[in-house]
């Protein structure tokens, strides 16, 4: 075998391979020390040597996991990923990583490490969902690692995380759907809500959308930014509008005539308001829905108001979230082919709508074996008649 495994006590070896020549054609050493068995140490050895042959060797440096996360939470996450996305992973690493596997040299980290400290956070009552937070962001954390040539191999893929049960799905019938929206008439919410139900937008698209977005005569609206809220960050700075995360998320949604009808209400009654406090009129750049000075609604009011009026409803249990999902299964049970849905919602795939509204599959299978039975009856019919 390539390479020497000399013992350095009972439970701890020493490997040494060569990875070859510096500029001056040196032969350049790699030694570690493996804390194991002497099958281990060998194993180590030959993974080195599989990987050298295959031009992937990273020749591990001393940066630990605390230097490493802190170098990748400034230098990748801040500048690639959004102020909230680097706001939650910050919050996972110094909480929650750091303070239990910082101390370990990054190329010497396990699997096994980062199993046990999955474990540790679920017997100290952490959820499920949030050691797989924790888990998703060191895959994340060691994938860019690996890509950036400072590890080999991305331990994490090795352990896995815990499973998280599906929130279980809350939606509108038809008849809850109108007494909601009665309900919400006589609110300052109503437009906003109704065009959450009737076109299955997410609370921050909502949120970000302008007048310029929406084209009223040709009863349609343009999801192309999204609004986040950081209440970790100054008040200045807490309400900021991104594009959306995908493709897909950039999206032309089709007005019904009455949530046409609905905005066009509301853009009158802002003008009216505006008129009396001797404001300007609403501008093309302004937020479609705002408070009374145009200034945009805080994403927590929002849910804290559906809430309030859903309990009144009693439709205890049916998040905001809920009327997107509400939207979808309607328009699946109305035989809306689920492209289209897909599209509306501004899902990546097909697949994850399928995926999500799987509860509305058997009435659509149904349904569909009854066409086919129609179908061959029809044709029967046909073919009797032919023949006499």
């Amino acid at each position: 075998m390539r390479g020497t495994i000399n013992a350095q006590s009972k439970d701890s070896y020493r490997i040494r391979v060569s990875v070859g020549k510096d500029s001056n054609g040196k032969y350049i050493q790699h030694s570690e020390t493996v804390i194991g068995t002497h099958p281990e140490a060998e194993k180590r050895l030959r993974q080195v040597l599989t990987e050298l042959d295959k031009g992937i060797f990273v020749r591990p440096g001393k940066a630990t996991v605390n230097e490493y996360l802190v170098r990748w939470l400034s230098d990748y996450v801040k500048l690639n990923l959004s102020p909230a996305t680097h706001a939650l992973y910050s919050i996972i690493c110094t909480k929650h990583i750091i303070p239990t596997l910082g101390n370990i040299v990054l190329a010497e980290l396990k699997p096994t490490q980062l199993q046990h400290l999955y474990a540790a956070k679920q017997a100290s009552g952490l959820s499920n969902r949030t050691v797989q937070l924790i888990h998703t962001t060191l895959h994340k954390a060691l994938k860019n690692a690996v890509k950036a040539g400072v590890l080999s191999r991305n331990v994490a893929e090795a352990v896995d995380s815990p499973k998280v049960a599906r929130h279980e799905m809350k939606v509108m019938n038809e008849t809850e759907l109108h007494i909601f929206l009665e309900m919400a008439r006589n609110t300052e919410y109503y437009a906003l809500f109704y065009t959450l139900l009737f076109t299955g937008m997410r609370r921050g698209e909502a949120l970000a959308l302008r007048w310029q977005d929406v084209d009223l005569l040709l009863c349609q609206l343009s999801v192309n930014r999204s609004m986040q809220y950081l209440d970790s960050a100054p008040i200045k700075d807490r309400i900021t509008f991104k594009q959306p995360k995908t493709v897909k998320s950039r999206r032309l949604i089709a007005l019904s005539p009455s949530s046409g009808a609905v905005l066009r209400e509301h853009q009158e009654s802002q003008n009216k308001q505006r008129l009396a406090l001797g404001l300007p009129l609403v501008t093309d750049s302004d937020l479609v829905f705002s408070h009374w000075n145009g200034s945009p609604l805080l994403p927590s009011s929002i849910t804290h108001a559906w809430i309030k009026l859903t309990r009144r409803c009693g439709l205890d249990g049916v998040r905001l979230h809920d009327a997107r999902h509400t939207h979808a299964s309607l328009l699946l049970k109305q035989g809306v082919h689920p492209k289209i849905v897909q599209e509306r919602l501004g899902h990546a795939g097909i697949a994850i709508t399928l995926d999500l509204y799987s509860h509305v599959a058997p009435g659509l299978q149904q349904a569909a074996a009854n066409k086919f039975d129609d179908i061959f009856s029809s044709s029967v019919k046909q073919e009797q008649q032919i023949t006499i």
